[in-house]
């Protein structure tokens, strides 16, 4: 079992950028899949970016596609989101997700954080 803890996020303007981290209790860290997704207001979770147990293999939604870069330090048990040129529409709650497998799909993921707002001024 892992638990995960986020931090990073905040307030910000359009075109700022913000870097998430979510840290993880255990010690099988390495083994797990990690991923990114947001939630905003009556909208529903949605993938924003994932990396492989080895940080070998990333991928991202669209909407996020060169502006966002996930990456993870085993040694640390952490993995972190940096985000860029971040845009009103990137207001959401912020989750990490932990799985074996891993994947695009939020029920893909066993195990989450509690999530940390980001919010993106126009």
């Amino acid at each position: 079992q892992v638990q995960l803890v986020e931090s990073g996020g905040g307030l910000v303007q359009a075109g700022g950028s913000l870097r998430l981290s979510c840290a993880a209790s255990g010690r099988t860290f390495s083994s797990y899949a990690m991923g990114w997704f947001r939630q905003a207001p009556g909208k529903e979770r949605e993938f924003v970016a994932a990396i492989s147990w080895s940080g070998g293999n990333t991928y991202y939604a669209d909407s996020v596609k060169g502006r966002f870069t996930i990456s993870r330090d085993n040694a640390k048990n952490t993995v972190y989101l940096q985000m860029n040129s971040l845009k009103p529409e990137d207001t959401a709650v912020y989750y990490c997700a932990a799985d074996f497998d891993g994947g695009i799909h939020y029920y893909e993921y066993d195990y989450w954080g509690q999530g940390t707002q980001v919010t993106v001024s126009s």
